[in-house]
């Protein structure tokens, strides 16, 4: 055969340096095409040979070979039966046939039962042999790699799974009901309507003051439901323009606008089956309310720029901080729009409508900081406890969390935390404190009076060290001050 390539350029196929070469099996009955070949073959790899099928099959046993050579008509075992055997023992071998005669079915068995990549007609030219055992350790070569390849990436493909399952576990535990901390009656109702509606497909509105965990709720109901499996997606409302906003829930057409150079995907359709979390939807404007609205009555989507509809089986959870009936008194708020929304309500009280679940809350946060900063706090003293109970948290939950990471943060190796560790609007505006020993048994209103008098300048005096100071703190002019030690006979 001849396909322009001169003997002199045909190399073996060769492995990269340091590796051993490629094993070749010839296999024939006659002794003089066994050393005819081994010495075509022998410089660039390394050749097996034997004079028989048994013998070959045992060489196969021991020896790592990528290709093999064997005539097709040896006595005992002819070469398609040895062909049949050697797959089984390495399959991955390329296989050619030597054949002296026109025997199409032979051949047509060889290509069928042993697989073979092809055939040399005897008699034949080095060269040819070359370059035929050049292509078949190619391929060899390319099918090993693939084979590889394939085994790596079902190797990774295995273990994403068990990535993805893991993660899935993870999240459903980290949104669980479980990780929604509060005991207090105001919050046991909340849980037993999340725990009803989780099971159903219905939307729901979760209403509550900034930071009282809406977006948690939305997570947990999301997965305790028939949809955990599939996506959850949220999207602030109040964090886009109206225009942006559209083209991110609904999704938009090529040029549907200035910078619009793909057609893209929104929220809605990626969240198909799922479920989609509408934060803070009480900020939309009156064009987007109309367009919800045709979500929550047809399930159907439009992007921006297309005149095709699509449908989607999307759940919406949406949440708001505002008063929502008060917006629709306003004209702010569509009504239709507030009660699609609104099949079911889930109203988050407020921290300071629940202080019973502060210290829960606090230690949760606490630990989770202790791990997280490397701390080994144990606790808070009483003073401070009694100090976060009464606050009257106005970020709810996460001003809370956010107390007790700063907290954590610069308590260094203390034991507990105590008030001093607490930040100052925490704390609160320091009692005035004084001992009661200026109350004299028995006496009127007046000299009870010149008492706390004389023990309130005393403190003034000593705190600031100037009648000017003390005089200011007391809220007196210095004069009225002086007169007033004078008369209650205080010494300067």
């Amino acid at each position: 055969m001849s396909d322009g390539t001169s003997a002199a350029g045909i190399e073996g196929a060769r492995r990269t340096v340091g590796e051993h070469p490629y094993g070749i099996l010839i296999v024939d009955d006659e002794s003089a095409i066994l050393e005819s070949l081994e010495l075509t073959l022998g410089g660039d790899y390394h050749v097996f040979t034997a004079n028989s099928g048994e013998q070959g099959l045992e060489i196969l046993e021991r020896e790592e070979i990528a290709l093999i050579i064997a005539d097709q008509v040896m006595p005992g075992m002819p070469g398609v039966e040895f062909f049949e055997k050697a797959i089984e023992r390495n399959p991955s071998a390329i296989r050619i046939m030597l054949t002296g005669y026109a025997d199409i079915g032979s051949l047509v068995r060889a290509i069928n039962d042993g697989r073979i990549y092809r055939y040399i007609a005897k008699p034949w030219e080095p060269e040819e042999v070359r370059l035929n055992v050049k292509r078949a350790l190619e391929a060899h070569e390319l099918a090993t790699e693939n084979t590889q390849l394939a085994a790596a990436l079902r190797e990774a493909n295995d273990r994403l799974r068990a990535e993805n399952l893991f993660l899935r576990r993870e999240v459903e535990r980290r949104y669980g009901f479980d990780q929604i901390i509060g005991s207090s009656p105001a919050m046991t109702r909340v849980f037993e309507v999340m725990e009803k509606v989780a099971e159903t497909d219905v939307t729901v509105l979760i209403t509550g003051e900034t930071g009282t965990g809406k977006d948690l709720v939305a997570r947990a109901v999301h997965y305790a439901g028939a949809r955990k499996g599939q996506r959850f997606v949220a999207q602030n409302c109040a964090a886009l323009p109206d225009t942006l906003l559209e083209s991110e829930l609904f999704g938009h057409k090529r040029g549907a606008f200035t910078g619009a150079h793909a057609d893209k995907k929104g929220l809605f359709e990626i969240a198909h089956r799922g479920t989609i979390f509408l934060d803070e939807v009480g900020e939309t404007q009156p064009g987007m309310q109309v367009r919800l609205l045709r979500v929550l009555q047809d399930g159907e989507i439009r992007p921006l720029g297309s005149s095709e509809t699509r449908h989607v089986d999307v759940r919406i959870i949406a949440a708001t901080n505002r008063d929502l009936p008060q917006d629709i008194a306003d004209s702010r708020f569509r009504e239709d729009l507030y009660y699609r929304l609104r099949v079911v309500e889930i109203h988050l009280p407020a921290l300071r409508e629940r202080p019973s679940d502060i210290p829960q809350l606090a230690h949760h946060f606490l630990d989770f900081c202790n791990q997280k900063m490397g701390r080994k706090i144990q606790g808070f003293t009483n003073a401070a406890m009694d100090r976060l109970t009464s606050h009257s948290w106005s970020g709810n939950v996460r001003e809370l969390e956010n107390e007790i990471e700063r907290t954590v943060a610069l308590a260094g190796d203390a034991d507990s935390i105590t008030v001093e560790m607490l930040s100052e609007h925490i704390r609160g505006a320091p009692e005035t404190s004084f001992s009661l020993d200026w109350v004299v048994p028995g006496a009127d209103l007046n000299a009870s009076v010149d008492a706390l008098k004389r023990q309130m300048i005393r403190e003034a005096l000593e705190e600031t060290g100037s009648k000017t100071r003390a005089a200011e703190k007391l809220g007196i002019p210095r004069q009225s001050l002086q007169k007033m030690m004078k008369r209650l006979k205080l010494n300067d």
